[in-house]
């Protein structure tokens, strides 16, 4: 069940300290790495409001799944009905349902909600053998597509699908097993990560061809992401150093990528090597990659020529989207809210917090930006939010590389994922799977995981006091 659209969240019922909801706290410029006072905690009023005015004080299961707290009521039905699509289940065509078939012909699921379940993350399968529900992997070649971005696999496009409709052969089954390492920090505590290892049974095309490079990604969490494309180019720009001239040993990187709505290149700010510029394209993208479900901005079906019966199957219609859903669901994942940050006031998350900036992890995981104007949702523009990324590429080192090239990602670099939201990540989703493939079971986990640019900070946090590494991840749990 999700929550009521029409729901009006009173900020009377934050537990932490209440500011006024007409506004947005004043501060310093979109770039700045930190808005912590002397003491490396933010102190500032309204530093619970983690999407500013979008706010929303809900710490139940359903959290993700809020419309903007200040979104207009003449928005909120698109939102309502952009909420159904995303629920809504395709299916084979023709069907009497028109304008809900056209299911696959290969596809990774039947709903968009499927993989985010309540708006959340996926997860890597829980018991082997398992079938992937929200964990995709991505496939390419050598070399690059007209216009940068990865050359899809000859035989299976730029994405394996697991399952199909009746008639049209699976492409093959996905499966994952885990070797383990052990890590020792300061005082004795023992970490034991695991290793993935990714095979394919059952190739319905035969064997991939030679050079052929794979990438397992799991669905994100789909709040606040209308705040992150709000952001203008100039500050993303601007918080890029490729160069490293600051000398700390972080020299985050825009991605330029494809914009097939503006025909031009663009930053790419979405997905989980910033290969996406607007959630327009991500919204299209995913319905096309995951689903199988064709629209006016990617309006070809996912049939490499050596699928004869997938590019023989009945289609739902050209498109099988509608502009008007598309729309829809494109609004839906702009506005949905962020949770606001719990337990501000709590000494130990305090502590953590501190040492979270001296470690030097809010160098990535910048606690603050502010929106700029976002033309048509008024409820996004001009926000001062606490999101903790930069949106930007970092080499993570050779442990995590994919070793896939992304438009300009490297084999080794990521985007730095946003932090809010995450302490709710166990209420909404079930789990506590991170990093890009859900490797990670935790958040302790993830950040042993963290090498190349981030190492320096990793090496300091696993030699820290435990009492030090405790307040750190109670503060992370307060997001």
């Amino acid at each position: 069940m999700r929550p009521s659209n029409t729901v009006a969240l009173a900020c009377a019922l934050s537990v932490a300290v209440v500011v006024a909801c007409g506004s947005s706290p004043a501060g310093p410029s979109a770039v700045d790495a930190t808005d912590a006072g002397a003491d490396g905690a933010d102190s500032e009023p309204g530093r619970e409001l983690l999407g500013g005015d979008t706010t929303v004080f809900n710490a139940s299961g359903l959290a993700y799944s809020f419309p903007a707290s200040n979104l207009s009521n003449a928005l909120r039905d698109t939102f309502s009905f952009g909420d159904h699509m995303f629920a809504r289940n395709w299916v084979t065509a023709p069907a009497s349902t028109e304008g809900d078939d056209g299911l696959g012909p290969t596809f990774n699921a039947t709903s968009c909600s499927a993989c985010h379940l309540r708006d959340g993350r996926g997860a890597p399968p829980r018991e082997p053998g398992e079938d992937f529900v929200g964990l995709l992997v991505r496939l390419s070649v050598p070399g690059s597509d007209e216009h940068g971005g990865p050359l899809g696999e000859p035989s299976y496009g730029g994405q394996l699908q697991p399952f199909s409709i009746l008639g049209v052969p699976v492409e093959g089954k996905p499966r994952v097993t885990y070797s383990e390492r052990a890590v020792t920090l300061a005082g004795g505590e023992v970490v034991s990560l695991r290793v993935p290892v990714y095979t394919f049974d059952a190739l319905a095309h035969g064997p991939m061809a030679p050079g052929g490079m794979i990438s397992p990604r799991v669905a994100p969490s789909m709040i606040g992401l209308g705040l992150l494309e709000a952001i203008p180019e100039a500050d993303l720009r601007a918080m890029a150093d490729p160069d490293d001239a600051d000398g700390d040993g972080v020299s985050g990187r825009v991605n330029e990528v494809w914009d097939a709505r503006a025909g031009r290149a663009a930053v790419g700010r979405f997905g989980w090597k910033a290969n996406v510029p607007t959630i327009e394209q991500q919204v299209a993208g995913a319905f096309l990659g995951d689903i199988g479900i064709t629209s006016s901005l990617v309006p070809r079906e996912n049939c490499p020529d050596v699928q004869t019966a997938c590019r023989a199957a009945k289609t739902g219609g050209e498109p099988e989207l509608s502009d008007t859903k598309l729309a829809a669901v494109t609004l839906y994942s702009r506005t949905l809210a962020v949770p606001a940050r719990r337990d501000v006031d709590d000494p130990e998350a305090q502590e953590g917090e501190r040492t979270f900036v001296t470690l030097g992890c809010a160098a990535c995981h910048k606690p603050r930006l502010v929106t700029g104007d976002f033309p048509g949702i008024e409820a996004i523009s001009r926000q001062t939010i606490r999101p903790f990324t930069d949106l930007l590429l970092h080499d993570m080192g050779p442990d995590l590389a994919d070793g896939r090239p992304d438009y300009l990602a490297t084999g080794t670099e990521w985007r730095t994922p946003p932090l809010w939201g995450i302490g709710l990540l166990e209420r909404v989703s079930k789990h506590t799977f991170l990093m890009h493939d859900g490797r990670a079971r935790n958040v302790l986990e993830a950040i042993v995981w963290h090498g190349g640019e981030a190492q320096r900070s990793r090496d300091a946090f696993v030699a820290s006091p435990e009492s030090s590494r405790r307040a750190v991840l109670r503060f992370i749990s307060t997001l």
